[in-house]
């Protein structure tokens, strides 16, 4: 993971912010209509230590969150896996779908990994 170009840093980081944006306008939406927005509130913050986990691993860029938060955040992104590999499986070959997921899943272990040193 140290050794990780500029560029596959940058998708990654694109990645994670894209998500987060995703899941900020799913939880006004959700909230609107008033449904249960338990899981996409604990999924939005596990987002969010993710980023910050690698912003501080690669651009040592300090947060504020503690051992615990990181340690949560680690098992909701490895919860993510199952269905995000199943979503690329079914994805058509060279689809935009496809590339987004890719990147997306590769943030992830990314993440999980820089929280593993927490």
């Amino acid at each position: 993971m140290e050794n990780m170009s500029q560029e596959d840093q940058l998708e990654s980081i694109k990645a994670f912010q894209s998500t987060i944006r995703k899941s900020e306008n799913a939880l006004v939406n959700m909230t609107q209509k008033r449904n249960n927005t338990t899981l996409l509130k604990r999924r939005l913050q596990a987002l969010c230590i993710g980023l910050a986990v690698l912003d501080k691993h690669w651009n040592q860029k300090a947060h504020s969150y503690t051992k615990e938060d990181i340690t949560e955040a680690r098992l909701v992104l490895k919860g993510l896996f199952p269905s995000l590999e199943n979503m690329y499986a079914k994805s058509k070959e060279g689809s935009p779908q496809k590339t987004l997921l890719e990147r997306r899943i590769k943030a992830f272990h990314l993440a999980v990994q820089a929280m593993d040193t927490y």
